[in-house]
Parts: structure tokens; sequence; C-alpha cells
């Protein structure tokens, strides 16, 4: 049996799904609403949204926050590309790969063009989810080494939510699973460093639907691709292939290992951020008394840091010294951060410059580098020293996703898109009960005027 059909007929086989893998699901969509919300506007989301309404097409399913309808396909790559693109969708621990955002937009515009429930929806997400972080797991830490983004995972994600809500049977879902193999696509080294991360996310999103799709036309690839010489896994360097089917269903990946991102930026500097928030107050000194601040991070194993004094969204993102910084002077690294005056604060600058990192950082436990956080330690002008580790973020599995988290970003963050109060307020509400809504018709509510 080939790779994709054994995960297509698990797909299919209707497992037992728990309540914690919904709500986690939900939060995922609240989450990638909120982003879509900071995101929409940025130059290269509305360059996408308006490259897909001079296209038009079917008027299938919805932009969020512009009330337009487009193609299945056309809508999920703009409303992901907007999520993206705020560097504040949620991620995965093991990999950095943005699946909550492709699962969320392909759920709901083909949930609500098929008069889905609420419930189906959440399903398709959970089962997306897992299928699109089993074969990442087996990618990590390879294709980082050898250049390739996360959208080369994600699109698994979109494809198989896609599948469950066009009601796919085992082998259409393995042709669903095989052709987004071979769509696959995405530069790490664009992602880090241009917004070409956001246009790899819509490229997932919209390439997994069409996989979808096509397989549900009757269009035939090749199943084997996945696990064949020269195929995907072979190409990607994946490595421990055996586990993308070991224990399936025995545990949840969107539980274990979705981060929902309770600041902006790359995921596996938010720990090191919070051990630099609470050494901060334990040090209860000002910028000009301290004498340096030593990170120790398990992203130091793959050079992932960025560099100081970021100027733009996509520098700040990606900047551990900033992160660091900001954390230390402001208390917390918040929405804000992700602004220009932020960026240009020149007491944050001058505290980036006495960032240094740890020459011998300590080994890791695993081959997942992005998933072990980090400590800081600051040393003042008088000779003290505070240090504080943080192994996992707020928001994530290891130490679980709560509901005011989730409440508390999606205020902060959705009346950037235009939307009223009391859209906001009946949005959110509608997703919170999302699983008992028997069609539930959410971008009705996502538009703005």
């Amino acid at each position: 049996m080939s790779l994709a059909l054994e995960l297509a007929r698990f797909v299919t086989d209707s497992p037992a799904i728990p309540g914690l893998a919904l709500d986690r699901a939900k939060a995922s969509l609240a989450s990638t609403v909120a982003s879509a919300a900071m995101g929409q506007r940025i130059p290269s989301a509305a360059i996408i949204r308006k490259l897909a309404l001079v296209d038009g097409g079917q008027p299938a399913a919805a932009l969020w926050f512009d009330g337009a309808r487009l193609p299945l396909a056309a809508a999920a790559r703009v409303n992901a590309v907007a999520s993206d693109a705020a560097a504040s969708d949620d991620s995965d621990l093991r990999s950095i790969a943005h699946i909550g955002t492709i699962i969320s937009t392909t759920a709901i515009a083909v949930g609500e063009m098929r008069g889905a429930s609420g419930a189906e929806m959440l399903r398709a997400m959970v089962l997306g989810y897992e299928i699109a972080g089993r074969i990442d797991e087996a990618l990590t830490p390879g294709r980082m080494q050898r250049g390739f983004h996360g959208s080369v995972s994600t699109i698994f994600g979109a494809a198989v939510t896609a599948g469950c809500l066009l009601r796919l049977d085992a082998a259409r879902m393995a042709q669903a699973i095989a052709l987004a193999a071979t769509s696959a696509a995405g530069m790490a080294i664009a992602a880090d460093t241009s917004t070409a991360r956001e246009y790899h996310a819509g490229l997932a999103a919209s390439g997994g639907i069409q996989a979808a799709l096509a397989a549900e036309a009757g269009f035939k690839g090749e199943t084997d691709v996945l696990d064949k010489p020269r195929g995907f896994l072979d190409a990607m360097n994946g490595q421990a292939a055996e586990d993308i089917t070991r224990g399936l269903g025995e545990d949840w990946d969107i539980v274990t290992d979705m981060a929902i991102k309770l600041m902006p930026g790359a995921h596996p500097f938010h720990a090191t951020a919070e051990a630099a928030e609470e050494a901060g107050r334990l040090a209860q000194a000002k910028p000009e008394e301290i004498e340096s601040i030593l990170i120790s991070s398990s992203v130091q194993w793959t050079k992932f840091k960025g560099a100081p004094h970021p100027r733009n969204l996509v520098d700040a993102a990606h900047s551990l010294y900033y992160f660091v910084a900001a954390s230390i002077v402001d208390g917390r690294f918040s929405w804000q951060h992700m602004g220009e005056a932020k960026m240009a604060d020149p007491v944050i600058a001058a505290v980036q410059e006495k960032v240094v990192f740890d020459p011998n950082p300590a080994p890791l436990p695993d081959r997942f580098p992005h998933r072990h956080g980090g400590t800081v330690t600051i040393r003042t002008t008088d000779g003290r020293s505070f240090t504080s580790t943080c192994k996992a973020p707020r928001g994530s599995g290891p130490r679980g996703v709560d509901w005011a988290d989730i409440d508390a970003k999606y205020r902060a963050l959705v009346p950037l898109s235009g939307l009223s109060a009391e859209r906001l307020d009946n949005s959110l509400a509608l997703i919170a009960r999302f699983e008992t809504e028997a069609a539930p018709k959410l971008t009705e509510l996502l538009v703005v005027g």
C-alpha cells in the first residue's frame, strides 16, 4: 500500500477525534482570522487580493473583510496570504510550518460553499493538520537545510481539509495527497528575508484545494509519489518516514505541537522572548544599567537568529536581538512591536547592542531545534546576574491554549480591519460555538462597512 493511500484510509475511516483537538481547531480559526485582519492591508496581501479580483471567476467563496467572492482556491489564497503576511498566525513547534492558516482558510472556503456544518469543518481541520504535521515531521530539519520552506508540507493540510469537506473516498483522497506532493514549492531563504513567506502560504492553500478538486473530478496522478525513490520524501531528505503512520489516532498534532502566536514574529523566538521578559523583571535594571544580555537558545543550532536593528516587518519578525531587547525594555513583546515606531525606538536599539550569544548552547534533546526554547541572562554594570529559561511559549501545546488569550488576540487585531464592534463580538462568539452550528456563515460577519 502506498503511503498516500495509507494516510487517506486513516482520514476517510472516520477516526474518533477528541474534543480538545476540536477546541484547538477553533483556536486556530480565531487566530487565523485575527492575523488576517492585521495582514490584509499589508502591501503584499493587497497585491494578491487585487490580482485575484482582476481575474474574477465563479463567486464561490468570500474574501475576509472585503465581501467580494471568488473561486474556492483563489479566495483561500487571498485569505491565507493576508493571515501569513502579518507574521501573527499560528505555527508548529517542530518546524515553524504555518499549518493553521492553511487549514482554516481552506475549511471556511470549501465548507461554506458546500454547506458543511461547523463540526464537519473543525473535524476536517484537525485531520488536515494531522497529515501535514506528520509529513513535515519526517522532513525536519532536512528540508530547511536543503532550502525548502514549510509550504511544501502545509499544502497537505489544505488537500486533506478540502478532501474531507468534499467527502472524497480513500482512493480519491490518496490522489489529492499525491497531487499535493507534486505541487509543493517554496524556498526558505526567500521566506526568511522577504514577503515571499506569505506568497508561499497562498500557494499552499490554493494548491491543496486544487489537488482535492482535481481528485474529486477523477484526475489520477502517481500515488506512490511520497515514498518511491526520487519521490517526495527522497527529494526532501526525509527521515524517520516510518513515524508518519506510527500511532495514527493515538494523539493529535494540533494538540501536541500547534502553537498559537500570542505575540507576532517567528515562533522559535517566542519562548526566548518570554525568558527575556522574566529576566528583565528579575533584574529591575534600567537600560543603561545593563552590561550584557546573554542568549542561549535552541535556534542557534540552525543559525536562525536574524540581525539587530530591523527596519521593516520582515526583518523584525526574524530578529531575535530585537525580540529580546524589546521584551526587556517594554516588559513584553507585543503586536505593536511590528510597527516602525517601536523598531526605531532608541532605547530598544541601544539594548540590542548589548546582546551576545552563548558560544556553546546546550545540545538539543532531539532533531527538532525550534521546539526547545531558550535562556536569557542579564548582567548588570554592578556585577549582578539574572537568568530565566522558557522552554515553550504561552499558547503552545506543551503549555496549553487558554481561550482568554485567543479572545484577547482577536479583540486586539480584528479592529485593524475596520470591522465593527458588533460584528467582532458576533464573529468571535460564532467561532467559540462553531461545532454546534448547522452551517455557520462566518464570512457574513467578516464584512467591513
